[in-house]
């Protein structure tokens, strides 16, 4: 009998994680920022596309289906090329494995960060999911594994406790508790404590999700004490630097004249200053005098003088007066 349900739970095992063709997401993982940014302790958040990412996904209204906790290096797990494993997650008939970065530069992810976790206690978490690689999941509990084929939809109400049901210790590492689990340990908060709740279901949720530690990856997502990092702009985003594909790429001159942070300008003041009359000017703001076009001005001058019968008139230099 337990064969049989070993074979049974196998068989629905590798159908739920059966990956669905024609997956392609709008916007992918950098790798070269992805693995500059992500560092220990951190949560990745993944939008699987497999068929219980797609359950998942509508029983918690949310992208992601899938949490993964970034732990560096792990020693003597690498891919055959030589990647070294640095993620621990649980997945359904594994159980709690290690995997590479590379294995979502695919995917959309998603980076949540704990905010002032202690450098002791981070390395407490990551060692603390280190230490659980290899718990399996059981795939004789068949319940586990049959409610994720619930034909859709399903009342708002029920969607999270669907997940819960039927569910022993290996549904929790399913449900991202794992990584709650190994946070709790340095006794981080993932959730905020309520201490009102709008109607008793309210509270009755609330409470069922804590003592059951029944998280979803969403939950990083939406807590306010993970900080969502989006790579791509951790070190900086030039806008002019993208080449649109409809658009001609802006000229060197033109991209390079501003930059993202723009530097301070010296701009003139508003008050005007205050001259000094005694003060000589500089050389520069003396306006070169054209001798030929006053010689015209004193001939014309006296002309009109002549015309009006008016005497010349002489400063005391001997020069005609303005």
């Amino acid at each position: 009998m337990g064969v049989m349900l070993d074979t049974i739970g196998k068989l629905i095992a590798g159908y739920l994680q059966t990956e669905l063709p024609g997956y392609e997401p709008f916007t992918p993982s950098d790798p070269e920022y992805l693995r500059g940014v992500i560092a220990p302790g951190d949560v990745l958040l993944v939008e699987g596309n497999n068929r219980v990412s797609g359950i998942i996904k509508y029983l918690t209204q949310s992208t992601w289906s899938h949490a993964a906790l970034y732990v560096g290096p792990v020693d003597g797990a690498a891919e055959p090329n030589g990647e070294p494993h640095v993620l621990i997650e649980a997945n359904v008939g594994e159980g709690v494995v290690s995997a590479p970065l590379s294995k979502y530069y695919s995917y959309h992810t998603r980076i949540c960060r704990p905010v002032g976790l202690s450098y002791e206690d981070r390395n407490t978490v990551c060692r603390y999911a280190i230490n659980r690689i290899g718990f399996g999941y059981d795939t004789k509990n068949i319940l586990d594994l049959m409610r994720y084929l619930i034909p859709l939809p399903v009342p708002q109400r029920w969607r999270r406790r669907l997940i819960a049901f039927g569910s022993g210790d290996p549904t929790k590492m399913i449900c991202s508790a794992l990584i709650a689990q190994a946070f709790d340990a340095v006794r981080y908060p993932i959730l905020p404590k309520i201490t009102r709740a709008g109607s008793r279901q309210a509270r009755r949720e609330i409470l069922h999700i804590r003592d059951s530690s029944l998280y979803m990856p969403r939950d990083f997502d939406i807590s306010p004490y993970f900080e969502v990092v989006k790579p791509t702009i951790v070190h900086g985003f030039d806008y002019t630097a993208l080449h649109w594909a409809d658009k001609q790429k802006p000229l060197p001159e033109v991209a390079g004249e501003f930059s993202v942070f723009q530097e301070a300008v010296d701009s003139p003041s508003l008050v005007p200053e205050e001259t000094d009359a005694q003060a000589p000017l500089a050389p520069e703001e003396v306006t070169p005098v054209d001798e030929a076009r006053i010689t015209v001005d004193e001939h014309a001058l006296r002309s009109a003088d002549a015309e009006l019968g008016r005497p010349e008139r002489r400063g005391a230099d001997g020069a005609i007066a303005a």
